[in-house]
């Protein structure tokens, strides 16, 4: 195949799924590529919002009240992301010396199970919040999109 069919047919296929990259052709709107729609990185606070305030008809203050629950939850997973990279780090330094070091590997485990309650106690916490903000229809739609597999948290 030619080369620009090849980046033709790549321009139309992302032009189709919505996002484009840097190098694009001139049928790319947005210029800056911000990754498939299902990688978590750039999946930041507004479109989950979005997305809920959508599905679950929200007002204007509900909106609000969401927008700081799902800004809280999301620091504190990059806060466990970071937690996890440095639990990664630890254990290949406990095993990269001459001898195993497992004071620091055991420091690195019992960090990571700390950062694994801390997480799960801002879910339950962010779902109580959650819970309180909406009303009963509202709750159903909720409850609907976390057993189909639509939303996570």
């Amino acid at each position: 195949m030619h080369p620009h069919v090849i980046a033709w047919w790549r321009a139309q296929r992302e032009r189709a799924q919505g996002h484009c990259h840097a190098g694009a052709s001139s049928g790319c709107s947005t210029g800056a590529w911000a990754g498939p729609p299902s990688e978590g990185g750039s999946f930041g606070v507004r479109r989950p919002l979005r997305f809920l305030a959508h599905k679950l008809t929200l007002n204007d203050k509900q909106a609000a009240d969401l927008a700081r629950i799902l800004d809280q939850l999301k620091i504190e997973r990059a806060q466990a992301e970071v937690d996890e990279r440095r639990s990664i780090a630890s254990f290949a330094d406990a095993v990269a010396g001459p001898s195993y070091d497992a004071e620091l590997a055991a420091a690195a485990a019992k960090r990571r199970a700390e950062t694994a309650e801390r997480l799960a106690a801002v879910v339950e916490r962010s779902l109580r919040e959650i819970h309180a903000l909406l009303d009963g229809e509202q709750r159903d739609k909720l409850a609907y999109l976390l057993r189909s597999g639509a939303l996570t948290i």
